[in-house]
């Protein structure tokens, strides 16, 4: 019989920077065949551009983690808040070339 592995801690650090957080009301989401890449944008209305405040670049494995475990949030946030409401909004002209938005 073996002994199952101890489970290893991980030690996680956030810096008072990082803490702040960006704010974004747009994501362009882009793949290739090895990674995809999350861009995300603050845009606000009337004004003809915007830069990308931050990008994120990950494995497919972990792209597909990630939807899973924001489909899981969402649905524990909707247990616990109500149904979160989709508005509509007008389209945002991209002329950042080929990209899904989210």
């Amino acid at each position: 019989m073996s002994n199952p592995k101890p489970q290893e801690q991980i030690n996680i650090e956030l810096d008072e920077t990082i803490a702040e957080g960006i704010y974004s009301n747009l994501a362009i989401i882009n793949h290739s065949s090895s990674e995809f890449v999350l861009d995300f944008v603050n845009i606000m209305p009337g004004t003809p551009k915007a830069k990308v405040k931050s990008r994120i670049v990950l494995t497919p494995q972990h792209a597909k983690r990630l939807l899973r475990a924001i489909g899981e949030n969402i649905h524990r946030f909707e247990a616990a808040h109500g149904e979160i409401k989709e508005t509509e909004q007008a389209p945002i002209p991209l002329n950042f070339g080929p990209a899904g938005q989210a």
